[in-house]
């Protein structure tokens, strides 16, 4: 079993009440599991995060992404002391989906003093790959 990376014990009950009044509880994303090393989430693929072609739209992708990285990013370091932000994101998206639940994944990559690398996966309803992404976050010092 992986020994955990986060910092403390987070429930998903403490994520969803976290969310209350996001963007993130808007666009209907939902934790849905904490790994030792992973969470994951999904997003529906309705009018809230359709294009009008009728496709998931990629910025819902990104907020997906980015939501479960800078999520992951915070539960890792020390609330009290440090925060993290997002630095920079992208995307690429692999496979158009119109129906259904997305779920998304994210582990890291880097887990420095100064900066975090998450990787994020975002899969359709059939287990296929249909976004991957990449977050970098800023780790800040919280001024007293």
């Amino acid at each position: 079993m992986t020994k955990s990376i986060w910092y403390q014990s987070v429930t998903l009950e403490h994520l969803h009440h976290r969310n209350h009044g996001t963007m993130a509880e808007g666009l209907g994303i939902t934790f849905i599991e904490i790994g030792n090393d992973y969470l994951k989430a999904t997003m529906p693929v309705d009018a809230r995060t359709k294009q009008p072609m009728g496709i998931l739209h990629g910025g819902a992708n990104v907020a997906l992404a980015e939501t479960l990285a800078s999520v992951a990013a915070n539960m890792v370091l020390n609330n009290e002391t440090h925060y993290a932000v997002g630095l920079e994101i992208n995307a690429n998206h692999i496979r158009s989906t119109s129906t259904g639940l997305v779920t998304g994944m994210t582990r890291p990559l880097h887990l420095g003093r100064s900066t975090q690398v998450w990787q994020i996966d975002i899969f359709n309803e059939k287990g296929d790959l249909s976004c991957t992404s990449r977050m970098t976050a800023a780790v800040m010092l919280r001024k007293p």
